[in-house]
């Protein structure tokens, strides 16, 4: 493998683009990566290494692939943006272990390009879809290890915070629920061409064997944390009664649940909600 010049790096990056002459799209939130050493670090952070099965989502021009293809893993690269497909048998020319798949990471079906029994997720995500392509990995429940995504700051920052801040809300009890998260390292808006106007993360979501707490519907158990975090000025019973829940349920819930109304959903605990849904099942 080896292939050189190294695709991280700004003069190399700007040298494909205008060959093939791409011009980054807004619209599908393209900022391309020029720094080897986040590209490395990344990979060190989903220990990535020969034989694994990785599965990298946007992968661009290859940059972050390379850097993953050089480990000796088994690559599938998931690409949306059409244009990029010739760009990308072209950087990624030599490494057998790289297959490209043209497609919508929210519509293909993933255990059809990934069969393996255990995969790894590593991608840098486009800050307008981050959300929906992390809860699809992890609703769908695929075989996936390790989640290591590059996304804004402050996503990051929502999907590790605890009860009783700002940042906590459905995202950070979904993700805890499913995963164990850690912001491995912030990357500056230099790093990428164009920059972007914020900080982004690289962030470790480690897929849990079971979740931390025991629920009898989760289905139930995430319609009462939508329905918590919905209206956040709310007290929790009357956000729950505006969420759709039975109106004249939610109060004999709570009190079986021994959880006082008048708390706000984003003092919750993960625990606490399991406590409300499970209430919810057995009482109504």
């Amino acid at each position: 493998m080896g292939i050189k010049p190294c695709i991280a790096q700004k003069d190399v990056t700007l040298h494909i683009l205008k060959t093939f002459g791409i011009h980054m799209s807004k619209k599908l939130g393209q900022n391309f990566l020029i720094d080897g050493h986040v590209v490395d670090g990344i990979v060190a952070a989903a220990q990535v290494a020969a034989g694994d099965a990785v599965l990298e989502i946007g992968p661009g021009i290859g940059t972050l692939t390379q850097g993953l293809a050089e480990t000796g893993a088994e690559v599938t690269a998931v690409e949306l943006d059409r244009r990029l497909l010739d760009v990308l048998n072209r950087t990624l020319e030599g490494y057998n272990n790289v297959k490209i798949v043209h497609g919508d990471i929210l519509k293909i079906d993933i255990s059809r390009e990934i069969s393996r029994k255990k995969y790894k997720v590593v991608a840098n995500l486009p800050y307008y879809i981050t959300t929906p392509i992390i809860m699809k990995l992890l609703e769908e429940k695929l075989p996936v290890e390790v989640l290591v995504t590059m996304v804004q700051k402050e996503v990051a920052e929502r999907m590790v915070a605890r009860p009783g801040g700002k940042d906590y809300g459905a995202l950070s009890v979904a993700v805890q629920y499913y995963t164990e998260p850690e912001i491995m390292f912030i990357v500056p808006p230099k790093a990428f061409i164009p920059s972007p106007a914020v900080e982004s993360a690289v962030i470790r979501c480690t897929v849990r064997p079971e979740p931390p707490v025991k629920v009898d519907s989760e289905k139930m158990f995430f319609r009462v944390v939508k329905a918590a975090f919905a209206q956040r000025r709310k007290t929790l019973a009357n956000a729950l009664k505006a969420g759709g829940l039975d109106k004249e349920a939610v109060d004999k819930v709570l009190a079986a649940a021994g959880i006082d109304g008048g708390r706000r959903g984003e003092q919750l605990s993960l625990a606490e909600f399991a406590s409300i849904a499970n209430a919810w099942v057995k009482h109504i």
